[in-house]
């Protein structure tokens, strides 16, 4: 069984605009109308679990949801096929917004919301729960930001208990939670740099320092370790080999990279849930998150889409 947790899931909210304009004098009023909009379900491991629903794979969703937003994320995932175990809190889930500018699509405008504030016994909750889910699990994806209230060790602490259970555990978070859990050593490391293109304080702008970012979080424990190097491809690092995933997809026909690196990485784990090849699974998952971005609907559900962006998609050992 696959399970996924969210600390801090979100409902999205995507606008298209022909344009932006920022407002800087006093009172002055600038009306912006969307073109169109679309509300989903969203964080990443809610992301994950609604991808694994639409390729026929089972996971169990969980984290942490409140008021009415909360009601709209786990209306969704139901909708879509996944089952969910969600802890109730008393506040209300996190909205974020991203605009999308028509002709400029691949350079979302991303507004996240930090979240509702947990309180102690609503993580603790949480954990118990988590903890009776793992007697079942095989994989487990820890993702997304930590929402005020809860320690920023609690991934690390969630990754050990997975481990001690015999699961696998995949990591996507960034700063410092990321850094709490490097010594819990997950199986995948996946980094959020979309605030900042950094791992443990390393810079990621060329392939070299990638790639020493990789290895460094390799000699913590991790098996591999994934980080986005452009738009349209990834560097793997691994203990034996270091690959470049890269497609040659032009980003003009990027319409919607909101969950698209999600599914990327729901692309990998699917494969790999099936023993493929890791080569294998990395093309598929980029694959997969690119044939999300090119789509109207935030996550492609057409595995024949998907079978065809691989044609274009190769891997190199650096």
């Amino acid at each position: 069984m696959i399970v996924t947790m969210t600390l801090n899931p979100a409902v999205d909210k995507m606008y298209w605009v022909e344009g932006l304009k920022v407002c800087d004098t006093t009172q002055e009023e600038f009306l912006t109308r969307a073109s169109r909009s679309t509300t989903a379900a969203g964080g990443k491991g809610v992301n994950i679990s609604v991808f694994l629903s639409r390729m026929g794979m089972e996971s169990v969703a969980m984290g942490l949801v409140g008021g009415h937003t909360g009601h709209v994320v786990v209306r969704d995932l139901r909708d879509e096929g996944v089952t969910t175990n969600f802890v109730w809190t008393h506040g209300e889930t996190r909205v974020n917004v991203t605009l999308l500018q028509e002709g400029r699509e691949h350079i979302p405008n991303l507004i996240n919301e930090s979240g509702q504030t947990i309180r102690p016994e609503e993580i603790d909750r949480l954990l118990r729960r988590y903890k009776r889910m793992l007697n079942r699990a095989s994989w487990v994806v820890l993702g997304g930001s930590i929402p005020p209230g809860v320690d920023i060790g609690v991934y690390g602490e969630m990754a050990r208990m997975a481990k001690d259970a015999g699961a696998k555990v995949i990591l996507s978070t960034g700063g410092e939670a990321l850094t709490h859990a490097l010594g819990a050593c997950p199986y995948i490391v996946k980094p959020d740099t979309r605030e900042h293109m950094t791992l443990e304080g390393k810079g990621l702008h060329t392939v070299e320092t990638i790639v020493e970012a990789g290895k460094h979080v390799i000699a913590c424990g991790a098996e591999i370790v994934i980080i986005s190097h452009d738009v349209t491809g990834d560097i793997a690092i691994t203990r034996d080999d270091v690959w470049e995933i890269k497609a040659s997809t032009p980003t003009t026909k990027l319409k919607n990279l909101v969950g698209a690196d999600d599914v990327f990485l729901g692309g990998i784990l699917y494969k790999l849930a099936q023993a493929a090849p890791v080569e294998d699974a990395l093309v598929f998952g980029l694959a997969a998150g690119l044939a999300s971005a090119e789509s109207d609907e935030k996550i492609c559900r057409d595995m024949d889409v998907i079978m065809d962006e691989m044609k274009d998609i190769t891997v190199e050992r650096l």
